[in-house]
């Protein structure tokens, strides 16, 4: 019996510490339930998002408007604030490497240019060469001669940077008319080289005019005047000498320069520099400022003299004066050019020559070409930001 009785009393422990254990461990899980859980981050991926770079910004160049005037011509007169550059018109080379110019006139000519160009931040480069000598005759042979042999050649290039030191010149203008052989070509990028590794230490510029290599009529390349295509690598602009196109035949005094002589020319310089892979911003539209009479013996005539005559010639590209018909380029056909380079990748206009200009602003030519390209640099600048 009392065997019994302890038997009872343990199962009644067990059972009672079993149950008081169960709500222990119920709580303890409870507790646990409850408590936040702590959650590793995760690592992060090696590979990092590539960061998208913000468009850069570049600013057009401003287009040039490059004016070329002779020697004899008041620089008071000229309407620098027009020009980016404006060019000396000419110093003369000597078959020994020498360097000529007309008389105290053109020097006192050229100081006075300098001084009052570079008041407007007009740059001002002296030119070298011309069609016709000083001495006399063509310019050809005495250029020829200078560019020829390494003893003249360099006695040339010496004198050129000592004129640009001397006179505060921004740079120089080769117009070598024009290199009719190989021989020629290999000589005058020789020189261009030589001089362009000068005028860069000095921070100077190089420009040169070329032939437009384009007969007028036909649109096919002229092959009596050779250049060598390096020569442009080392030049800031080439001045394309887009008239005169009746030379390339017979004498015809409407292809002086017609609007369409200038689009062949355009076209030729334009895959010639794409295919040398040199940007074509060098390339410059030059247009003329006279008037080529119909009748071979009389003179030219300015376009100020064409417009003086009646103001509604500046619309025209043709005028019947003095028993004879002139041509020339008129405001539209100018604007029509301009807009032609521009838009062509060009890097400006050039003008032959200043001196033929009207006097009167509402028909300069040169104001038309300025405030056109001013117009088309806006335009550039504005779609650049889009």
């Amino acid at each position: 019996m009392k065997k019994n009785i302890v038997m009872i009393l343990v199962i009644l422990l067990i059972l009672t510490g079993g149950f008081f254990l169960g709500i222990f461990y119920q709580k303890i899980s409870e507790k646990q339930s409850n408590t936040p859980k702590l959650v590793t981050k995760a690592p992060e991926s090696t590979k990092k998002p590539s960061e998208k770079a913000m468009p850069e910004f570049q600013e057009e160049k401003q287009k040039v408007l490059i004016g070329y005037v002779q020697d004899f011509r008041d620089p008071s007169l000229i309407d620098y604030k027009e020009l980016t550059h404006v060019i000396f018109s000419f110093a003369h080379p000597t078959k020994d490497g020498s360097i000529l110019m007309n008389g105290k006139t053109a020097k006192t000519n050229l100081k006075t240019m300098v001084k009052k160009a570079h008041e407007h931040q007009t740059k001002v480069l002296l030119a070298l060469g011309g069609w016709y000598h000083i001495e006399g005759g063509e310019s050809y042979d005495y250029f020829k001669a200078a560019i020829s042999n390494n003893t003249s050649r360099t006695k040339l290039v010496n004198g050129l940077i000592h004129l640009t030191k001397v006179e505060n010149l921004d740079g120089i203008d080769i117009d070598f008319e024009h290199p009719r052989s190989n021989e020629d070509a290999k000589n005058l990028n020789i020189f261009i080289e030589a001089l362009d590794e000068k005028l860069s230490k000095l921070d100077k510029e190089l420009t040169i005019a070329v032939y437009s290599k384009i007969h007028s009529v036909t649109g096919t390349e002229i092959q009596s005047v050779v250049y060598n295509p390096n020569m442009f690598k080392h030049v800031d602009y080439v001045n394309i000498m887009a008239y005169d196109g009746q030379w390339d035949g017979e004498y015809n005094a409407a292809n002086l320069s017609p609007y369409r002589f200038a689009e062949n020319i355009v076209i030729y310089w334009s895959t010639l520099f794409d295919h040398l892979n040199i940007a074509k911003d060098k390339l410059v539209l030059g247009v003329p400022f006279y008037a080529q009479p119909e009748n071979v013996s009389i003179n030219q005539m300015s376009y100020g003299a064409i417009v003086k005559e009646s103001s509604e010639n500046a619309q025209r590209d043709s005028v019947e004066l003095n028993g004879t018909t002139y041509h020339y380029n008129g405001i539209q056909t100018m604007l029509k050019k301009t807009d032609l380079a521009v838009d062509s990748g060009f890097g400006g206009m050039m003008i032959w020559e200043l001196g033929h200009d009207s006097v009167s602003g509402d028909f300069s030519l040169t104001s038309t070409i300025s405030n056109e390209l001013a117009k088309k640099d806006e335009q550039q600048a504005i779609f650049a930001r889009k």
